[in-house]
């Protein structure tokens, strides 16, 4: 199974950055994982919210398969805990080529975007930047990837 990271805007912060390659670094020693990055829309000062997830919805409806399952990370998806998300994870293993994760711009994801999405999860009950979401799941990633290698990582 290949998994690939969409993210809307690069990722600003240098440290958010070493994090995210260094745990990027270690996912590829499980699965082939990959980033790809969406621009941030310009001139957004003339868009309302609904305008820019829509351009942004576009863009990422452009590098989606159809046989891709995607999953949008989101505040209201499903939370799991490690174990659980590394279950789940194997069971998508086992069923799918392409596992797809989308983190959105600031204000979320359009219709259709939610409409294209096979499932939702959320990382947390509280609201993080979606710059920080990037490392947070990155190292989640990497921890359910541990979990089911019965690695020494994670201890529970």
């Amino acid at each position: 199974m290949k998994v690939e990271l969409i993210l809307v805007g690069k990722t600003t912060d240098r440290h958010f950055q070493a994090g995210i390659q260094d745990y990027t670094e270690r996912i590829n020693h499980y699965l082939p994982f990959k980033i790809t990055v969406i621009p941030e829309i310009k001139n957004t000062k003339n868009l309302s919210e609904e305008q820019q997830k829509t351009k942004e919805g576009e863009e990422i409806l452009k590098i989606v398969k159809p046989s891709d399952v995607v999953v949008l990370l989101d505040e209201h998806g499903k939370e799991y805990r490690s174990v659980e998300f590394a279950a789940w994870m194997q069971k998508k293993q086992n069923n799918s080529r392409n596992l797809v994760y989308i983190i959105g711009g600031p204000y979320g994801f359009s219709k259709e975007v939610y409409r294209r999405a096979d499932e939702q999860i959320s990382l947390s009950k509280m609201t993080f930047s979606h710059q920080m979401v990037r490392l947070i799941f990155t190292e989640q990633l990497y921890r359910a990837c541990s979990i089911i290698k019965g690695e020494p990582y994670h201890h529970e």
